[in-house]
């Protein structure tokens, strides 16, 4: 096994910055020292990497992407060999993908169907939550199997209907088996049927650019649907993880549930933290590029987001990463913004922008790893194998150079997607080496990872269960 010591950079974690070398023996890290200890033990590695005036960090972990899945009539566009490409670049060396259960179809089938779409493909390690777009007695039932198999998380949706929706029976139904199985529901919660009504009446006057994509969707109708789920999990048990919310009313929701003790956690994303619905009113049908569900809120929003994440009332930052080429998917709504395919690409810049969070003062260096690595694993049962550096863990290690300035383009970036919602914008900070249970992948500008090296992580339940 090869042994690679990491030495002179300041080791990051939750609770802090703090001088250390970092010994790797094969996959995991057998050992964090001291400055200067493995030379006064006599520790040969085969490899030294030198971080002077660098972090090093925990691998990031990005719980919500969506490597070829089908929307709209099209698949987005990058597949788990390129999009997982990506995420190294960005430092992220874990994701947790979705597997789409087809209304009338198995929940099992479709996870073995991501099974076969990531095999011999993805370049860094993976995980599965589930998607249940059909309530029964059969994927209940495919539900407890699937927490055998380590999918121990399974996504509803409060909006799309005749798509995703489904009903509050039907969410209770799941809740009541989460509840008794340990699994985590994660709720896409907006008011879909309410939203159809808007989008309808819009419509029927003449409105078609993708602006109004969001200004159908009002921030009233997510925060209504939190507080819907959230009741109904308080009722079921169940613990309930909100996926990518985007205004201050719904994070209320979630503070509120929280400070009541309740199993109900938050995520949201880089497009909410930095971009706003200005965006969707680009010229030129640019808007479409922006178009992702929640849509963009007013840039007041984006304090209230940062707040909740130095609270804790915000507990992740994922992307939901789901690209679509604007020259062809986005296309398809030029003449009418319901058919836009809804998605921001994203995986690979997710820790640079959350970066900027601190060199903005909007949180420090530690809530960055914690939100970004470490709450990620602990959530999602891969803790502490992901997530931090430590003896014994998956040596999944990001050196990063806060000093480096970097520009992000559509020319230049890794993801399989023409065009950035961040073009041009500069950045402090990058990526300089990435290790993947303790093969470098990437190292000063150059990727050596391999498709189909990435391996399935096998999932136990939340630890922040109480």
């Amino acid at each position: 096994m090869t042994t690679t010591l990491i030495t002179g950079g300041q080791v990051v974690s939750p609770q802090g910055a703090a001088p250390a070398d970092v010994l790797v023996d094969g996959e995991t890290v057998s050992a964090v020292l001291a400055p200067g200890t493995a030379s006064a033990l006599g520790i040969q590695a085969d490899r030294t990497i030198d971080a002077s005036g660098k972090y090093v960090l925990p691998g990031g972990i990005d719980v919500h992407t969506h490597m070829d899945m089908p929307f709209g009539g099209t698949f987005s566009v990058d597949d788990f060999e390129t999009g997982t490409r990506a995420a190294a670049w960005g430092g992220t060396t874990t994701i947790v993908d979705f597997p789409v259960q087809k209304k009338g179809g198995s929940l099992q089938e479709a996870v073995d169907l991501w099974h076969a779409k990531a095999e011999g493909k993805a370049c860094i390690d993976y995980g599965f939550h589930a998607i249940l777009a059909d309530v029964n007695d059969m994927s209940l039932k495919e539900m407890d199997a699937l927490v055998d198999q380590g999918v121990t998380s399974f996504k509803l949706f409060m909006a799309y209907p005749d798509v995703f929706l489904s009903t509050d029976d039907q969410i209770i139904q799941a809740m009541y088996r989460a509840s008794d199985n340990g699994a985590t529901i994660m709720m896409h919660a907006e008011n879909g049927a309410a939203i159809d009504q808007i989008v309808t009446r819009a419509i029927n006057a003449g409105h078609t650019e993708p602006k109004w994509h969001g200004l159908t969707r009002p921030i009233a109708l997510e925060a209504e649907a939190v507080n819907r789920a959230a009741q109904m999990a308080d009722v079921t048990g169940a613990p309930l993880y909100f996926v990518h919310l985007s205004s201050g009313a719904a994070v209320d929701v979630v503070t509120a549930a929280r400070d009541a003790g309740r199993n109900v956690f938050g995520e949201t994303c880089p497009q909410y933290l930095f971009l706003d619905e200005s965006d969707l009113a680009r010229p030129d049908f640019e808007g479409a590029k922006y178009v992702c569900t929640p849509a963009l809120r007013p840039a007041e929003e984006q304090a209230k987001l940062w707040r909740g994440l130095r609270t804790n009332d915000l507990s992740v930052v994922a992307t939901d990463h789901c690209p679509f080429c604007f020259a062809t998917g986005k296309q398809l709504g030029k003449d009418d913004f319901r058919a836009i395919p809804n998605g921001i690409p994203g995986v690979e810049h997710r820790m640079d922008l959350l970066h900027m969070g601190v060199t903005k003062g909007e949180i420090s260096l530690a809530r960055w790893v914690e939100i970004s690595a470490a709450t990620p694993a602990r959530m999602f049962g891969m803790y502490p194998k992901k997530g931090v550096i430590a003896p014994g863990s998956d040596a999944d290690i990001v050196v990063y150079d806060p000093a480096a300035t970097q520009t992000i383009s559509a020319q230049t970036h890794h993801m399989n997607v023409d065009y950035s919602v961040y073009e041009g914008w500069e950045f402090t900070g990058k990526v300089e080496t990435v290790l993947s249970r303790g093969e470098i992948v990437l190292h000063d500008g150059e990727f050596s990872g391999s498709p189909g090296r990435g391996q399935f992580v096998k999932r136990s339940l939340s630890q922040y269960l109480i």
